[in-house]
């Protein structure tokens, strides 16, 4: 009597897609297995994929995170910048930190010029402006030129470049960016980059990605910044 409750039951429960397609994945990198093994495994994980994007087929703009102390973090972030670019839509790029010189990027980008607006607004690292007070006015001021891209709909994707190292330092206050990014039209993307997001940023995004530091060759060579590599 109790298993005709139970049974019943469990089969009501939804699959765990993701984490069959995860086992799947694991299970066809190991050797051993017959030619008719595996196509039976990729066919199952094909069936799984095709069930997956069923169900998971809505669109919404996202509020991204990029931090962690690896390297990457803007580079990744410039690669869905390109992608916007290629199909058609406006972009928006605001730089928090960078900005007394003049990034290699912004010279490629500049083939865009009626899909982009890059506007580098900081003044360099913290150490070399050596201005508390100045930092946190540029900061400021930056801020508000990233609030007229993200409050425009005409634009489809706003880069926040080094936004984070800005709010760790206090340049900026977590609600205060919370409350712009709520403003934002329901299909924008809103792209955050630099070390050290708060949790309450990475509780309110869509995606994070979390870059990890392995090797460096800055400390663990002493080689320098170089071109084409940093900027």
């Amino acid at each position: 009597m109790i298993w005709e409750l139970v049974i019943p039951a469990i089969a009501m429960i939804p699959p765990d897609l993701d984490t069959d397609a995860a086992n799947l994945d694991e299970a066809v990198t190991k050797s051993g297995l017959s030619e008719a093994q595996y196509r039976q495994k990729m066919k199952r994980r094909q069936e799984i994929q095709q069930q997956r994007l069923a169900e998971r087929s809505r669109e919404k703009g996202l509020i991204i995170v990029h931090t962690g102390n690896g390297k990457g973090k803007t580079t990744a972030a410039l690669g869905m910048v390109l992608r916007s670019l290629g199909h058609g839509y406006k972009v928006a790029i605001v730089q928090f930190i960078k900005g007394a010189w003049e990034p290699a990027e912004k010279a490629v980008f500049s083939q865009w010029p009626d899909q982009l607006e890059f506007r580098a607004l900081g003044e360099g690292f913290t150490w070399d402006t050596q201005d508390r007070q100045r930092d946190t006015q540029k900061a400021q001021d930056a801020w508000q030129t990233a609030l007229t891209y993200i409050q425009n709909p005409a634009y489809k994707t706003v880069l926040l470049d080094e936004v984070n190292i800005a709010l760790k330092h206090g340049f900026l206050t977590v609600d205060q960016v919370l409350e712009g990014l709520a403003q934002k039209p329901a299909d924008q993307h809103a792209i955050l980059t630099g070390r050290g997001a708060p949790e309450a940023l990475i509780e309110a995004a869509d995606l994070v990605t979390e870059m990890t530091l392995v090797k460096h060759p800055f400390r663990e060579q002493g080689i320098k910044a170089q071109p084409g590599i940093e900027f």
